[in-house]
C-alpha cells in the first residue's frame, strides 16, 4: 500500500513539475521577453541606436546563469578530486544537493526580479485596471509558485540531479539507472532551508507593492530612466529563466538522464500534458500581465 501511494505521489509531483516547467518557459518568452521589448520600443524612450538591445540583455542573463553554474560545478569537481581519485565523492548526495541548491537559487533569482516588478506594477496601475490586474496576478503568482515549489520540494531526494551531473553519469556509465525521487528516504536538504527558499518568493511581491506605495506620487511609467530600468530587469530575468527552463528543467528531465528519460507511456503522456498546460495557461495570462 505504501509503495502504491509513493508511486501515485511521484506521478502527481512529476506532472506538477512539468506544469511548472511550462510556466517558467512561458514566463521567460511570453511575459518577460515581450514586456522588455515593449519597454525598449516605447515611443517615450525614442529610437535606440542598437535594435537588438532586448536580445543582447537576454543573452547576458543567459550567460550569467551558465557562468554561475559552471563556476560552482568546477569548484565542486576540484574539491572532489582533492578527496578522491574517482568521481564518487562528486556524486554523493551532499554534492548533488549542493548543485541542486545552485540551480534553484538561479531560478529563484529570475523569478524574484519579475515578482518585484509585478508588485510595483500592481500598485502604480490605474484604478480602472486594478481589479483585473489583481486577479491575473493572483493566478500568475500561483503558477510560478507551483513551478518553484515543486522543485524546492524535490531538493535532496535524488530526483533533481543537475544537467552536469546527468551528463557525467551518461559519460561514465551509459547504462546507468535513471534517477528517481525517493520520498521514503529523508531529504539531504533541511526543511528550514526549503522554507527559507520558499519565503523569498512569498515575500518579494508584497515588498514590491510596498516600494510601489512609496514611489506612487513620483512614479512615471513613461520616464526614459524607468523604461530602461524595467526593460533591463525584465530582459535579464528572461535570460535567467530561459537557461533554467530550457536546460535545467526541460532538457534535463526529458533527455539528459532525468526522471522522464525512460518513463512509461502513461507517465510520459501525463507529463507532456502538464508541460503543455503550463505553457498554454501562462501564455493566456500574458494577455493581461
Amino acid at each position: 500500500m505504501s509503495t502504491f501511494v509513493q508511486v501515485k505521489t511521484n506521478l502527481f509531483l512529476t506532472i506538477l513539475k512539468q506544469f511548472g516547467t511550462g510556466v517558467i518557459i512561458s514566463t521567460a518568452f511570453v511575459h518577460l521577453f515581450t514586456h522588455a521589448s515593449m519597454m525598449f520600443t516605447n515611443e517615450c524612450l525614442g529610437e535606440l541606436a542598437y535594435e537588438g538591445t532586448t536580445a543582447a540583455i537576454v543573452m547576458a542573463g543567459l550567460f550569467i546563469s551558465f557562468l554561475i553554474e559552471f563556476v560552482v560545478q568546477r569548484a565542486m569537481r576540484w574539491q572532489a578530486t582533492k578527496k578522491s581519485d574517482t568521481d564518487e565523492s562528486f556524486s554523493s548526495p551532499k554534492a548533488v544537493a549542493s548543485a541542486e541548491m545552485a540551480n534553484i537559487t538561479i531560478m529563484e533569482t529570475g523569478i524574484i526580479f519579475h515578482s518585484l516588478l509585478i508588485g510595483i506594477t500592481l500598485v502604480v496601475a490605474g484604478d480602472s485596471f486594478f481589479i483585473t490586474l489583481a486577479i491575473v496576478i493572483i493566478f500568475h503568482q500561483m503558477f510560478e509558485g507551483i513551478a518553484l515549489g515543486t522543485r524546492i520540494a524535490s531538493l535532496g531526494h535524488g530526483g533533481g540531479a543537475t544537467f552536469w551531473h546527468a551528463a557525467q553519469t551518461h559519460m561514465h556509465a551509459h547504462d546507468a539507472p535513471v534517477p528517481v525521487v525517493d520520498r521514503s528516504q529523508p531529504s539531504t536538504v533541511s526543511l528550514a532551508r526549503k522554507l527559507l527558499l520558499a519565503s523569498g518568493f512569498a515575500l518579494v511581491t508584497p515588498i514590491g507593492m510596498a516600494i510601489g506605495i512609496g514611489v506612487l506620487d513620483v512614479f512615471n511609467g513613461n520616464d526614459p530612466k524607468t523604461l530602461i530600468a524595467i526593460g533591463t530587469l525584465d530582459a535579464l530575468s528572461a535570460g535567467i529563466l530561459v537557461w533554467v527552463g530550457l536546460v535545467e528543467m526541460w532538457a534535463h528531465d526529458w533527455m539528459l538522464g532525468g526522471e522522464l528519460t525512460e518513463a512509461g507511456p502513461l507517465t510520459t503522456a501525463l507529463a507532456m500534458f502538464g508541460l503543455l498546460a503550463g505553457m498554454v495557461l501562462m501564455s493566456v495570462l500574458g494577455k493581461w500581465a
